[in-house]
């Protein structure tokens, strides 16, 4: 799995961003920003959504298992869609980038938006390291589908702020 979704460095960001520093507009360059940011902000949305509604099924428990409520407050999903952010740089290399922030998740869940993308989760039942289970993600891949059909809005909507931003430029 791709750890974020970039749209940067072209030949029209990065000709854009020297003019637009070459002509010295700050608000014209945070409003450039503000825009790309924007444009990616659909995808952000998209990508929490599909990790908040993400079916992860078990095997079942067997005859006789006990029964309870996990040990744990944290509520899964809503942890991980938090953790997907949104960086915007006008720099040398302008562009946008979605992606998954280790630092927002909790240490012992920090590998876990990748093992879910792989389709299966392994885990301990309730901490108990002698007893595990496994999980499966039906259907696996939430991120990279959801970046496949939402990259290329994000593209279109890119070219069309480049081409806005060119014009008010000449």
């Amino acid at each position: 799995m791709a750890g974020s979704v970039q749209i940067h460095g072209t030949g029209q960001l990065l000709t854009l961003s020297r003019r637009l520093r070459a002509a010295g507009g700050v608000r014209l360059q945070r409003n450039f920003a503000r825009r790309i940011r924007r444009a990616a902000e659909p995808l952000q949305r998209d990508l929490q959504r599909a990790i908040r509604t993400q079916a992860l099924v078990s095997e079942g428990r067997r005859p006789g298992a006990r029964r309870g409520r996990a040990p744990t407050t944290r509520p899964l999903r809503a942890t991980l869609a938090g953790g997907i952010r949104i960086s915007v740089r006008t720099g040398t290399t302008p562009g946008a980038r979605v992606w998954m922030d280790k630092s927002r998740l909790p240490h012992d869940m920090r590998n876990l938006p990748w093992v879910i993308e792989a389709g299966r989760v392994r885990h301990p039942v309730f901490g108990n390291r002698r007893r595990w289970a496994t999980q499966w993600a039906r259907p696996a891949g939430w991120w990279s589908r959801t970046v496949r059909a939402g990259t290329p809005r994000m593209n279109s909507e890119v070219s069309r702020i480049v081409d806005d931003v060119r014009r008010d430029l000449e």
